[in-house]
């Protein structure tokens, strides 16, 4: 199982973007979905999550009320609408699902996409 991770690239101040992430293979069900966050020099951080229902999402204090994280309903895939973007919210940003698949042989297990670039300049 691979997740795909698309949409970054650079956006000025006050901009928006959208990053989707697809996960391709045999999911069996998915557990949690979440996006990441790497900056220059910075340890990677949880920007925000969001539970198999759908109904329960967290975020980190620097995006809320920026930041939305939506899912598919019985689909592996998970989105981050980003809006207000600073930046400070400049880095490289990775999705993760924690899931069940063949490959796990129905196991939970950690699945991390390659990561997308996002910039925000003037």
């Amino acid at each position: 199982v691979q997740l795909q991770a698309s949409g970054g690239g650079l956006v000025q101040p006050g901009g928006s973007l959208r990053l989707s992430c697809v996960a391709s293979g045999r999911v069996f069900s998915v557990n949690t979905l979440a996006w990441y966050r790497q900056a220059p020099g910075k340890e990677r951080e949880r920007v925000a999550a969001i539970t198999r229902g759908g109904d329960v999402t967290n975020y980190a204090d620097s995006v809320k009320g920026r930041f939305t994280i939506s899912r598919e309903h019985a689909k592996a895939t998970v989105h981050l609408q980003m809006n207000s973007l600073k930046p400070e919210d400049t880095g490289v940003y990775y999705c993760y699902i924690l899931m069940r698949t063949a490959e796990s042989e129905g196991n939970l297990n950690d699945y991390w996409g390659q990561g997308t670039q996002v910039t925000v300049s003037s």
